[in-house]
């Protein structure tokens, strides 16, 4: 009775912190554009005139400004994917990354019909079909890796987790994933740049040396400095645990699941073998992730703040041959979202 009662206070303080969460939202989103902006005008007006070989310098840390503020737009504005939404198209703007031309392209073959998928030319990549089930939250019928967020009280497509410290206020899903990991990436390569070869300003900020001639005040480059190497120490932690889930073939709340199987399976002498993206090598998954290879987006397109759309539209997945379903978890053991109404 007392741990029952226990357990209803903090679900009700999660709903709370959920709510609150969702309606700061808009508030991180103001924070974020003000520090990143302030970050970039702190760069080009104190530390880039300091730098060598400005012909050179100029164009690369001016390319790493527009991929930091275009990503994060990036990440903000482009839906995460419903589970109760159509298929999405590729645009044909100039703000839209353009695929590889490849031979199945080229020749008129198409993917599972009417899943929006493509087909891939590798051999060992087959695409399947999702395996469905319904939400008991929502009632939608969704496919496999969707989960249903609390805060926009919605499933998303491809799931990893919803994100409002960060400033991008919505869910990382199928559709923004490959924005949201290049913010965090130019993110740090950008803080990472300004920590190092902002080094020496830091001290003529605070006095210690030479007198402070910049239009940025000394105390706000202090601030910006100091906040640069924090975020590049912890968004480079986040980021390094991101990229080998992503390599790993899972979302955050895959990564989860996953240790829950291992330990049922481990319970039952069973080793755990999972179905899809985790049975490639982590190369293939990258290359799935970003849809980077043959008949997806070229390598360069990970240089330039372009739209892009994934390897799938979250209906069907790549597999291996022989990998359509977890191997060693048995009926009944499927995490899916936590009920409300079991309370």
């Amino acid at each position: 009775m007392c741990s029952r009662a226990v357990f209803r206070c903090f679900r009700w303080m999660e709903r709370c912190a959920d709510r609150v969460t969702g309606a700061a939202g808009p508030v991180f989103v103001t924070l974020a554009i003000v520090l990143l902006a302030t970050g970039v005008f702190c760069f080009f007006e104190v530390i880039q005139p300091s730098l060598r070989w400005p012909l050179l310098t100029v164009p690369i840390d001016a390319l790493i400004a527009l991929n930091l503020l275009g990503q994060y737009y990036l990440a903000c504005s482009v839906s995460p994917g419903f589970v109760d939404e159509q298929p999405r198209t590729e645009g044909k703007s100039p703000f839209w990354a353009r695929r590889r031309k490849s031979l199945l392209a080229r020749t008129g073959a198409a993917g599972i019909a009417g899943s929006g998928v493509r087909w891939t030319e590798d051999a060992a990549v087959n695409m399947t079909r999702a395996h469905v089930t319904r939400c008991k939250k929502c009632g939608q019928i969704r496919p496999e890796r969707a989960h249903h967020c609390r805060i926009c009280n919605r499933c998303i497509l491809k799931y990893d987790h919803h994100c409002p410290f960060t400033g991008i206020n919505q869910c990382v899903g199928i559709y923004n994933e490959r924005h949201f990991v290049l913010f965090m990436a130019y993110l740090v390569l950008s803080t990472f740049c300004l920590s190092v070869l902002g080094y020496e300003k830091i001290w003529e900020a605070m006095g210690f040396s030479y007198t402070w001639q910049h239009r940025t005040p000394a105390v706000i480059y202090s601030l910006i400095y100091i906040l640069s190497f924090v975020l590049c120490l912890a968004v480079g932690i986040m980021l390094t645990w991101h990229l080998w889930s992503i390599c790993s073939g899972e979302t955050s709340v895959e990564n989860h699941d996953h240790d829950v199987y291992r330990k049922y399976a481990k319970e039952r002498g069973q080793q755990i073998i999972h179905s899809g993206l985790s049975s490639f090598r982590k190369r293939k998954n990258l290359e799935l992730f970003f849809n980077l290879g043959r008949d997806g987006y070229p390598l360069h397109s990970l240089l330039l703040p372009l739209r892009a759309m994934p390897y799938t539209d979250g209906r069907a997945w790549a597999r291996r041959p022989g990998y359509d379903r977890h191997k060693g978890v048995q009926p009944g053991e499927e995490l899916t979202d936590e009920d409300d109404d079991d309370e």
